[in-house]
């Protein structure tokens, strides 16, 4: 095998790889081995034909498909280390020769990893984040404690009021026709809650136990079912159950009962002290994003447009995983959201520059400062996952490839020049 490379424009290169006429040929046999049992061949049975015999009655090139695949699949791993450039991108194949008797070629053509140029990245300037608690951020945290300890009471002798947690049968019309999705049968409501299209929930408010009424609303411009987009619609409601919550009093009784202090005034100091340690840890992440965020800005660099493309493919299929997790599809998320792969991509895109831009600039500094990861820092970062794992860290190493211990070890050198840069920068 032999590999020619020739750089283009914008950090793309093309790598014309030559297979040798011999191993094609074997590519060749290794296909015709796969493939014999699909061929029908008239006076021999399913997949006793020879090569030869398929070969004339199909024609010779009846295997350059799979021999190719098979070419391709053996060299292409070798002729990227071979190349000695640092590929970024899912190749483009071209075939450029095949033959049964001649050397089988092909051309790459891939991304490359992009050289950054950094700007100013030691002692940089930003805005440092603010970690102050104040008094109304105590009292909303109160009241949040406050709101998940109160108690739900049966209303039966008044009618829905805002805030009230309802119960209602539902069907809805657009000009004059039932629609899909439209009916509903017990359905929890909560009134102000906003989750019903319009002026649905408020329409409701003075209406009592078993009265059924006529709500009128019009679909938004955009909703996700284009059918109904845009369109008046009445929906038949009948409200079957009323609730209420009661807030518990904010007294000493209170916090007894929902921490481990006796007076109200010891809960609030726990609370104020809670809050500044995540205010805190909180502002220190988002100096860390803002400090990184402006040596970004100050480094340059020219990413190729397939980089990209394969960084949006990989957070494509992050998202499909997440949703899959959840009991929800891609497709199914699409139909509600009205949108196609194509548009997702287009969403994805800026963050996915983003997450690529910091990546470079990060590893360009860690090669700037010359950061390097010893051995004793990589098995204390393989005891913490095994400890998370709960597992043995010398059993945990050993299912590890040379390939994870480089991707982890790349990943604390990143991590050592995010906080190298933090420890430099000027938050003012």
């Amino acid at each position: 095998m032999s590999v020619q490379v020739e750089k283009l424009e914008k950090n793309m290169a093309k790598l014309t790889v030559e297979v040798s006429t011999e191993d094609f040929k074997a590519a060749i046999k290794k296909a015709y081995n796969k493939t014999k049992n699909r061929f029908a061949i008239p006076g021999f049975r399913k997949g006793k034909a020879s090569q030869a015999v398929i070969e004339k009655m199909y024609g010779e090139a009846v295997f350059y498909e799979d021999a190719a695949d098979e070419a391709i699949n053996a060299s292409y791993a070798e002729a990227m280390k071979e190349s000695g450039l640092d590929i970024v991108s899912r190749p483009e194949v071209t075939i450029e020769q095949i033959g049964k008797d001649q050397a089988f070629i092909y051309s790459a053509l891939v991304a490359v990893k992009p050289e950054v140029t950094l700007g100013e990245y030691k002692g940089v300037e930003v805005e440092k984040a603010d970690a102050s608690v104040t008094a109304e951020d105590v009292e909303a945290e109160l009241k949040r404690v406050q709101e998940q300890n109160a108690r739900l009471l049966t209303i039966e002798d008044r009618p829905v009021a805002d805030g009230d947690q309802t119960v209602i049968d539902f069907e809805g019309f657009v000009d004059g026709k039932g629609f899909e999705g439209g009916k509903a049968e017990d359905y929890p409501l909560t009134i102000g809650s906003h989750s019903f299209i319009d002026t649905f929930e408020e329409q409701l408010i003075g209406k009592n136990i078993g009265e059924e009424c006529e709500v009128n609303v019009t679909f938004p411009t955009e909703y996700h079912a284009a059918e109904l987009a845009g369109k008046p619609a009445m929906f038949k409601v009948t409200v079957k159950e009323i609730k209420a919550k009661e807030l518990p009093v904010l007294d000493d009784e209170f916090a007894s009962e929902v921490s481990d202090f006796d007076t109200l005034d010891e809960y609030k100091k726990d609370i104020e002290k809670k809050l500044q340690e995540r205010k805190e840890k909180a502002a220190a992440s988002q100096n860390e994003d803002r400090v990184v965020a402006k040596v970004v800005e100050n480094a340059t660099m020219e990413i190729p447009d397939r980089m990209v493309d394969a960084q949006v493919d990989n957070m494509l299929q992050d998202t499909a995983r997440r949703m899959q997790s959840q009991g929800l599809s891609m497709d199914l998320y699409m139909k509600y959201t009205g949108m196609n792969v194509d548009q997702m991509k287009d969403q994805l895109r800026p963050d996915a520059v983003k997450r690529i831009q910091t990546r470079l600039v990060l590893e360009a500094v860690a090669k700037a400062e010359n950061i390097e990861v010893s051995e004793e820092k990589i098995d204390e970062e393989i005891a913490k996952m095994a400890e998370s794992y709960k597992m043995e860290a010398d059993k945990l190493k050993s299912y590890m490839t040379d390939s994870d211990k480089d991707q982890m070890k790349q990943d604390l050198a990143v991590q050592a020049a995010v906080d190298l840069l933090v420890s430099e920068a000027k938050l003012v």
